[in-house]
């Protein structure tokens, strides 16, 4: 009741109006174009069997141009004394999350902070790092995600990049914060300390008097009585909401720019296609994702609140934690193969798990074989009725494409286009379409489609193309084919990666890159390797001229590992500590695919796994 009234008052009945009859009408114009009635044409952008069933308002919804804050702020109001979120057993409610925004907010405006600023925040899945984006949403400004883990260099690099006034860390000390104000432009640095993460609100009459440059987290509450102006919450749709991160073909990081419009419109294609109102009835999702991945934040995190789900967040994702994090009884889990494989070899086994209803895949799909595993897991734990199943989405389509729920599961397949979404299957080079069945590079049109790459006009360019009618499509890069039903099977990708059992992303080609920068590197590359029901990663190394195999120099490449290292632009790189290889080989050369000058992987890979599949990984 709240959302339609609002939607009302901030678009216009009128304007509803006009946008409803002008959908309609190229609706109908585009079907008497391409077809007649009860023929169809083999082609998913004409016939759009994914939207077969969906009445015209989900096939063509009504995006209303507001913040994302102001949407969770209205429907916190129906949830108000619910809870919203639970980190590790610190619960807060609704009316909190809200409450504490409010007051960050306030806060943020009295540091100076203004609409279009960006904001960097680093730290684990906290219920704090959610009321920081609603707080920075609500005055217009900018939120990114930098992965917890990030090293020194590459935070310093992104707050350079973006031009970041403000930075919010986690657990860090006064020598690292001063070194970030000293050598970027960032003007205060806030610290959640581990006493103040497990508050769960602001209590504090008292106005701040200290250094505003660096503010502890629990500091806010002080500092916004120093703003006694009005802030409108009525930002609008096209406003920039988010920049979060993807890996191309090289798995370098892009940084996408998605609105509030983006973001808003996925969760409702979403909705539409899921028809979650009626297919999700538990009240506990898990989100277990990081962040830094907008499957993290968006599609888990986000989405649980605008259910109105409790999100029982897991900034602590081990093998000896998820059994806890599970017996908070989640209904909805966001996962991935590398999470199944987490609870299936950590999950006592008398642990009964019949309350979760869905355990969806994202970021990677689930095998045949291990969804059979899946199914036969949690059976045998008491939910044998538990829809298992594959999404897909890219950051530049806000982490959503396809879903499992709510429709006919198909175990081959990453789920079902959303419905409200234009799609074409094309060749990759040709551009030509491709009809039901015929594998083409899978390209989607919508308003969740992303505004841009930060400060990069011709990359964006390249992503996306218009067709002849003037639609604009994003190009997903990935392969694959559409059936008559709507349902989307990827085939091929263009970037080597994997994810580990912390739900992390490691880019194969992004890890070898950064090796390839040290001075006893000629050429190298990396490959994925299987070891108890773990995925790390693997380095064969062919030295330069000068260096010779030792003891002494693996021992010395391991320490260069956690090390920075400048790269060809003379900028400072450097390897995550869950990037780190736990497998280095010395080789005499890199072996290629036959009648190319390209790294036979595969064969690397299977070398590996057959070498090291059951060896123990050495400690990082």
């Amino acid at each position: 009741m709240y959302i339609k009234k609002f939607t009302y008052y901030a678009m216009g009945v009128e304007e509803m109006k006009i946008k409803n009859l002008r959908v309609f009408l190229e609706n109908f114009a585009e079907n008497a174009k391409y077809k007649l009635k009860g023929t169809k044409t083999g082609y998913p952008s004409i016939d759009k069997t994914h939207e077969n069933g969906m009445t015209f308002l989900e096939k063509h919804p009504v995006i209303p141009s507001v913040s994302i804050y102001m949407l969770v702020k209205l429907l916190a109001m129906q949830n108000s004394d619910s809870y919203a979120l639970d980190c590790d057993g610190v619960k807060i409610k609704y009316k909190e999350i809200m409450e504490n925004a409010d007051t960050i907010a306030k806060s943020l405006k009295a540091m100076g902070i203004k609409k279009n600023d960006i904001i960097t925040v680093s730290m684990p899945n906290f219920h704090q790092g959610i009321e920081l984006f609603l707080a920075a949403n609500k005055i217009g400004a900018t939120v990114t995600f930098l992965n917890s883990y990030a090293p020194l260099e590459e935070v310093k690099q992104y707050l350079t990049e973006f031009n970041s006034p403000l930075f919010v860390n986690y657990d860090k000390d006064s020598e690292y914060n001063k070194h970030i104000v000293e050598s970027t432009n960032v003007k205060h640095v806030i610290t959640l300390s581990k006493e103040d993460k497990v508050k769960t609100s602001f209590n504090s009459n008292e106005e701040y008097n200290g250094d505003m440059r660096y503010v502890s987290y629990s500091d806010l509450g002080k500092i916004s009585k120093k703003f006694n102006g009005f802030i409108s919450p009525f930002v609008g749709g096209k406003n920039d909401a988010l920049i979060l991160f993807t890996s191309g073909s090289t798995g370098k990081p892009k940084s996408v720019v998605l609105t509030n419009e983006n973001v808003i419109s996925a969760e409702l294609y979403a909705k539409n296609t899921s028809h979650t109102d009626k297919t999700i009835k538990g009240t506990k999702t898990l989100v277990c994702v990081p962040y830094a991945y907008p499957y993290g934040f968006v599609t888990s995190a986000l989405t649980s609140l605008l259910m109105g789900k409790e999100g029982i967040l897991a900034p602590n994702l081990a093998n000896t934690t998820i059994a806890n994090y599970l017996a908070k009884k989640p209904n909805i889990i966001f996962g991935s193969p590398a999470l199944l494989k987490l609870i299936m070899t950590n999950v006592p086994e008398d642990m009964d798990l019949s309350f979760v209803t869905h355990f969806i895949s994202g970021g990677d799909f689930l095998t045949p074989q291990l969804y059979k595993r899946g199914k036969e897991f949690f059976a045998k734990h008491g939910a044998p009725d538990v829809v298992l199943g594959n999404g897909f989405g890219n950051a530049e389509t806000v982490s959503i494409g396809s879903t499992p729920i709510g429709v006919p599961v198909k175990e081959t397949t990453a789920g079902k286009i959303l419905a409200g979404l234009k799609i074409k299957v094309v060749d990759p080079v040709t551009m030509e379409e491709k009809k039901y069945g015929e594998e083409g590079m899978l390209c989607l049109s919508g308003k969740l489609v992303f505004k841009e790459y930060y400060k990069n006009p011709q990359l964006t360019e390249d992503a996306k193309f218009t067709d002849k009618d003037g639609r604009v499509y994003f190009k997903t890069g990935t392969m694959g084919f559409v059936d008559e039903d709507g349902y989307f099977t990827v085939t091929a990708r263009q970037s080597r990666f994997y994810i580990m059992s912390s739900l992390n992303k490691v880019y194969l080609d992004h890890v070898q890159g950064i090796i390839s920068n040290y001075p006893w590197v000629k050429e190298c590359a990396a490959v994925k390797v299987e070891y108890d029901d773990e995925a790390v990663n693997k380095i064969y190394i062919v030295l330069n001229d000068g260096y010779e195999v030792s003891e002494e120099l693996l021992n010395q490449i391991k320490e260069q590992f956690k090390m920075p290292v400048k790269d060809v632009h003379g900028e400072l790189v450097q390897l995550k500590e869950f990037e780190i290889p736990s497998f280095i080989e010395i080789v005499d050369s890199l072996p290629l695919i036959k009648g190319s000058e390209k790294v036979d992987y595969t064969l690397l890979e299977n070398q590996a796994q057959e070498k090291h599949g059951k060896e123990k990984v050495f400690k990082k």
